[in-house]
């Protein structure tokens, strides 16, 4: 199943730079890793925000949920989801093929 969704973090004032350092050093690798496993099949930044929009294919609700609570930044984020379907117009059977 694809979703696309819509991350917007939010750290809270009080967290000091390293803290904050380290989390993205650690949202980086897991975003990766994701991406590498094919579960994240694309990530792109809205311009002038923290914020992002990703599209996952996943088996499921319950795996999307286990890979976005997964993300280290996921107590400081708010998560929009959108399920996605295949639209007849479309002209390609796999947009994300080879």
């Amino acid at each position: 199943m694809l979703f696309l969704a819509r991350m917007d973090v939010v750290f809270p004032e009080s967290m000091d730079s390293v803290t904050k350092a380290d989390l993205q050093a650690q949202e980086k690798e897991y975003s990766s890793n994701l991406q590498r496993q094919g579960l994240m099949k694309g990530i792109w930044r809205v311009v002038g925000e923290y914020a992002n929009y990703s599209i996952f294919y996943v088996d499921g609700h319950d795996e999307l949920h286990e890979v976005l609570s997964g993300f280290p930044m996921f107590a400081h984020m708010n998560v929009k989801v959108t399920p996605l379907a295949k639209h007849p117009n479309a002209t390609l059977d796999d947009f994300f093929g080879a």
